[in-house]
């Protein structure tokens, strides 16, 4: 045998090498060589129990770290049960990488019915990725990994698909294991020295500035929060942006940019310094009409498109988000106590505003998000889905760091991700996590609670019980449409989660969900606590 590295040995070298620690996958017959060269490489490998939980455990472990999740697929069916994973993730610029299998070279295109074969399988994920390659020869992998790494970790990242023939697996490559090392990742593009004087000018001139945050600012918190004392601006945040800045400062308006209130403020500043945010429905909470600003715009973005999306900027500045908010942190002088104090009591005002036009059935609900904000531990990660009980925290919950709000309530708004998405953010660090899903929701992805068994997590899963598809269930009632494949036969979720060696629970008291949680959380395996959601 041959002691050169094979081209599975060399991928699993380099991943490595790019800081990569774990990896979502579901080994098949066409990713056996693949497979051959994870043994002592120092990845650690996690079986999900289905190609979608694999995209979707990689997803939350990216939003929660900060670092790309990737995912191992097998050719045609891996591909496209991942697909609603993937096409997430790119909504919502998630950095992913996918590695797949595809079929041997020489049968590509053929169309002679081989194992798994799809034609032109990169045309099923060309849609929600932001860069895909088809490797055609085992020396091409070290620059693609390259090209791959600096698209996800040096401009607005998303899903990369890279797909490999499955003869090139175990191909031979030159040289020794060690002689391959991850390409030095470039700097992120700084602001022009010009563009950060005239920001400065407009903050420093303005009576009614806002500062508007999205999930493209996550490294940006500190500097974002010091130039909102200097400029005694009230921050707003989108729902991929909770946790940026404490929402207990209280400059803070959090996620409430649904509300007329809020949204007549933001539309009237004098001046608004937006970053990292689409100023789309969904950083809006799917509220439709873009906002009218009346006042100049400032658009920090590193993407140049996104720089003229939904609204047309006064000073578009193509750059770094944390590196551009540092600069124009250091070329603020401090600000006036007494401003930011009125700063203060408008915010006050705003949030009691907003609770004014919270929508019917949150007041009701609320005691709950109260209870689970006190549940949740203070550097905690809360993980939700589309499900009544989320939609009320996505504004009354505050969240205290970055990164500690993962959410698919907006954006491609899939249902099934929380299960999967808590996994991989319980095993990006040491943070605990709770995942808050629907009884519906949970059903797409509830094979995925096997995957945390095995990985022994203390992870409380949050099942909000209403029997259905409630939040679509009362839209057909405000529609006045008859209630139609809303009512559904739920399962006895306590005894399912038992059946997967799982703890479980059921509560129907807010005041019973502290201890549930607690109790969860020191425990060496799941807990699925069903809560009886109030008038089912």
């Amino acid at each position: 045998m041959s002691s050169a590295p094979t081209c599975a040995q060399v991928l699993m070298r380099l991943l490595r090498e790019y800081q990569v620690e774990k990896v979502f996958g579901i080994p098949g017959v066409h990713t056996i060589e693949l497979y051959r060269g994870l043994p002592g490489s120092g990845l650690q490998h996690i079986t999900p129990r289905h190609e979608q939980g694999a995209a979707f455990m990689a997803d939350g472990y990216a939003r929660a770290s900060g670092r790309p999740g990737v995912c191992f697929l097998i050719t045609g069916p891996g591909v496209t049960n991942a697909a609603t994973a993937m096409a997430q993730a790119y909504s919502d610029s998630v950095p992913m990488l996918v590695i797949s299998a595809v079929n041997r070279r020489e049968d590509l295109g053929m169309g002679q019915g081989r194992l798994h074969e799809l034609p032109r399988q990169q045309d099923a994920s060309r849609g929600f990725c932001i860069w895909q390659h088809s490797v055609t020869d085992a020396a091409q992998l070290p620059e693609v990994l390259a090209r791959a790494f600096q698209l996800l970790t040096s401009g607005r990242p998303g899903p990369v698909h890279i797909e490999i023939p499955i003869d090139l697996f175990p191909a031979p490559m030159p040289g020794q294991l060690d002689d391959y090392r991850a390409c030095p990742r470039t700097r992120p593009p700084a602001a022009s020295g010009a563009a950060i004087a005239t920001a400065a000018e407009w903050l420093r001139g303005a009576e009614r500035p806002v500062i508007l945050l999205g999930g493209g600012a996550q490294a940006a918190g500190a500097s974002a929060t010091r130039i909102a004392e200097k400029s005694a601006a009230p921050v707003f945040l989108s729902l991929a942006a909770k946790g940026i800045v404490d929402e207990r400062h209280p400059l803070c308006g959090g996620a409430n940019l649904s509300f007329d209130c809020v949204r007549e403020r933001v539309e009237n500043a004098d001046v608004v310094l937006a970053v990292g945010t689409e100023l789309a429905e969904t950083d809006r909470n799917l509220v439709r009409p873009d906002y009218a600003f009346k006042g100049k715009v400032i658009r920090v973005d590193i993407d140049p498109a996104q720089l003229v999306c939904n609204a047309r900027p006064d000073l578009p500045i193509c750059a770094d988000a944390a590196e551009t908010l540092r600069q124009l942190d250091d070329a603020l002088p401090a600000g006036s106590a007494s401003r930011q104090q009125e700063s203060a009591d408008e915010v006050a005002q705003l949030l009691a505003g907003s609770r004014r036009e919270w929508w019917p059935g949150s007041e009701e609900r609320y005691p709950w998000v109260q209870a689970l904000r006190a549940a949740l531990p203070e550097d905690g990660v809360l993980v939700t889905d589309s499900t009544q009980l989320a939609y009320n925290t996505n504004c009354a919950l505050p969240c205290y760091s970055p990164r500690s709000h993962l959410t698919c309530t907006t954006g491609y708004g899939t249902l099934g991700f929380a299960l999967p998405a808590a996994i991989g953010a319980r095993l990006s660090g040491d943070r605990d996590v709770l995942a808050l899903i629907g009884d519906g929701g949970l059903m797409f992805t509830l094979g995925e609670l096997a995957a945390a068994v095995e990985q022994q997590l203390p992870l409380p899963i949050l099942v909000w019980n209403n029997s259905g598809y409630g939040e679509i269930r009362d839209f057909m009632d405000e529609a006045r449409v008859e209630q139609e494949g809303v009512n559904l036969s739920t399962p006895d979720f306590v005894a399912l989660a038992r059946s997967f060696g799982a703890e479980g629970c059921r509560i129907d008291r807010p005041e019973q969900l502290g201890q549930a949680v607690a109790e969860a959380l020191r425990r060496k395996t799941p807990t699925l606590i069903e809560i009886a959601a109030p008038g089912r």
